[in-house]
């Protein structure tokens, strides 16, 4: 698209411009290294990180135990919350039933109910990969009834009017019009989960990039913090990088129609 060659480069200058206003801060020592350490600090700790263990594991180790939690959650939001979503999209009887405890808990803070699940489901995976599942579960299945209802009656109307059955309009018209909200809905939805990453590894998890941030955290190691930090934004970015690419390849026409 025109434009996005400037908006790149915009945004490698913001960047840059961030980094020198870390990197000036921390030379001239405007702040003291326990609130804000020095860039270099952060990225010797990283390499420290990645080949010693700290809280628990490596980098690497912290890494794919936050990953499997958050991909296991997402993989199961998707499988549930896109049929939810288009059935209540359909079906007045579905979205009657399912719609108001969606919406009931949705704006909930996922800390709000960890209690609660902590008591359902113990201090195990299982109620780490719930909270987040439930934070991912909302968004996907309200983007998935939207897009549903965002399908134009009159193709519908042309669909049945050229011979098509039931199963064809929903899968040819109906799931392809959907498409694009519910691929919103999967990007809003895997970045509430990184959101929620922290608070699931709050429930007595001994591994993970939320429970390295967390214990370092604790015992005031800064600069472990703040690598932390840009570990799990730099993987959260390339996730989002990652579902629009998808995006632009399963509904190229989304913004030209």
């Amino acid at each position: 698209m025109p434009g996005q060659g400037g908006s790149g480069a915009i945004s490698a200058l913001a960047v840059a411009a961030l980094l020198l206003a870390w990197w000036t801060t921390a030379e001239l020592k405007l702040v003291p290294p326990l609130f804000l350490p020095h860039p270099f600090s952060v990225l010797d700790k990283f390499f420290v990180v990645a080949f010693e263990s700290v809280s628990g594991s490596d980098l690497l180790g912290h890494t794919m135990a936050s990953l499997t939690r958050i991909l296991g959650a997402f993989v199961l939001a998707c499988l549930t919350g896109i049929p939810i979503g288009l059935a209540m999209g359909v079906n007045r009887l579905a979205r009657g039933v399912l719609d108001p405890p969606i919406e009931f808990y949705r704006p909930i803070p996922p800390l709000a109910y960890l209690p609660l699940i902590i008591i359902w489901f113990g201090i195990g995976e299982v109620s780490k990969v719930v909270l987040i599942y439930l934070a991912v579960f909302a968004p996907i299945a309200m983007n998935a009834r939207a897009g549903v209802r965002s399908v134009s009656v009159d193709r519908i109307h042309a669909a049945y009017s050229l011979g098509a059955s039931r199963a064809q309009v929903f899968w040819q018209v109906i799931l392809r019009g959907a498409l694009p909200e519910i691929l919103t809905g999967m990007r809003i939805g895997i970045g509430f989960g990184w959101t929620t990453l922290v608070a699931a590894e709050m429930v007595a998890a001994t591994v993970g990039l939320g429970h390295m941030v967390l214990d370092a955290s604790n015992f005031l190691v800064t600069d472990v913090v703040v690598m932390g930090i840009v570990v799990i934004g730099v993987i959260a970015y390339t996730l989002d990088l990652l579902m629009r690419r998808l995006e632009a390849a399963l509904v190229p026409w989304k913004g030209k129609m």
